[in-house]
C-alpha cells in the first residue's frame, strides 16, 4: 500500500517492521515514553473499548492495537497530527479497529460516551503553562509538552469520565509530578493500583513514572521492578529491546 507524505514527513518501523508510522522532525516524533505506557498498561486481548488522549500521531493505538482485539479511539487536538495519525491508521489497514478523532479532550466523553470504556491512556503534556517567550517557537512542540490545552487534572477527571466502574487508567508522566498524580487519582476516584518507576541508567535518579489506577477500586499499590534504559556500554538494556521490538508482551 502507498502512503502520501507530505513536507518533512517519513515513515518509520515499529515493534520488528510489523507496523509503519508517520512521523515530521518539525511537527511530532513520538518518543519513548509512548512506547513504554503502551506496553505497561493492561489490555483486554479478546474485546474491550479503549480511549487514548493526547494521541499524537497516532502511535500508542498502533502499538495497542497488537495487544488487544478490541476498539481503540485516539483523540488529538492537532490537526495536523490527527491527519498523519489517520494516514498511518490507513496505512497499516486499521481503519475496522482504530478511529482517530479531532477535537479537545475536554469533550471527549460528551462526544464518545460517559461511562463506557475499559481502558484510557495518556502520555499528557509534562509542563505546566509557561510565558509565551520560554515557550517552543514550533507551535506543535509546545503543545505536546506544555499544558496549553489541557491541565494534568483536565487529563486525570475526563479519564475518569470516560472508564466504566472498575476500568482502568494509565499515564506516563515525570517523577516530580507522582504526587500530583496521586492526589487527582484519588480525587477523580481512580485508585492507583500499578506503579513502575524508569531510570535512564542504574544508579541514577528516576525520569519517568508509569502509574495505572482502576476507578472505584480498594486502595491496594503494587509498586513494580525499576525499568533501566540505558546500560554501561550507552545501549539499550535487554529489557528496553524486547518491549521496542514486541518480543516482551
Amino acid at each position: 500500500m502507498t502512503v502520501e507524505l507530505r513536507e518533512d514527513e517519513r515513515l518509520d518501523y515499529l515493534f520488528n517492521e510489523e507496523l509503519r508510522i508517520i512521523q515530521s522532525p518539525s511537527v511530532f516524533s513520538f518518543s519513548l515514553d509512548a512506547v513504554l505506557l503502551a506496553h505497561f498498561v493492561y489490555m483486554p486481548i479478546q474485546k474491550g473499548e479503549i480511549v487514548d488522549l493526547c494521541t499524537g500521531n497516532g502511535v500508542i493505538p498502533l502499538l495497542l492495537s497488537r495487544r488487544t482485539k478490541g476498539t481503540i479511539i485516539g483523540m488529538e487536538i492537532q490537526e495536523r497530527l490527527c491527519d498523519m495519525a489517520r494516514r498511518s491508521v490507513r496505512y497499516n489497514g486499521l481503519e475496522d479497529r482504530i478511529r482517530i478523532i479531532h477535537g479537545d479532550i475536554k469533550e471527549a466523553p460528551s462526544r464518545i460516551g460517559y461511562s463506557r470504556y475499559d481502558v484510557v491512556t495518556c502520555n499528557p503534556p509534562y509542563f505546566p503553562m509557561v510565558g509565551k517567550d520560554e515557550l517552543s517557537k514550533n507551535e506543535h512542540m509546545a503543545i505536546a509538552r506544555h499544558e496549553i490545552y489541557c491541565t494534568l487534572e483536565d487529563v486525570v477527571r475526563i479519564s475518569s469520565q470516560l472508564l466504566k466502574q472498575g476500568g482502568k487508567a494509565a499515564f506516563v508522566h515525570r517523577p516530580g509530578r507522582l504526587l500530583d498524580l496521586v492526589t487527582l487519582m484519588r480525587q477523580y476516584r481512580l485508585e492507583p493500583k500499578r506503579l513502575r518507576f524508569v531510570y535512564p541508567k542504574a544508579g541514577k535518579e528516576a525520569n519517568m513514572i508509569l502509574i495505572e489506577g482502576t476507578k472505584d477500586a480498594s486502595p491496594d499499590v503494587k509498586v513494580l521492578p525499576p525499568l533501566v534504559v540505558y546500560g554501561e556500554d550507552n545501549e539499550y538494556t535487554e529489557e528496553i529491546k524486547g518491549i521496542l521490538s514486541g518480543i516482551i508482551p
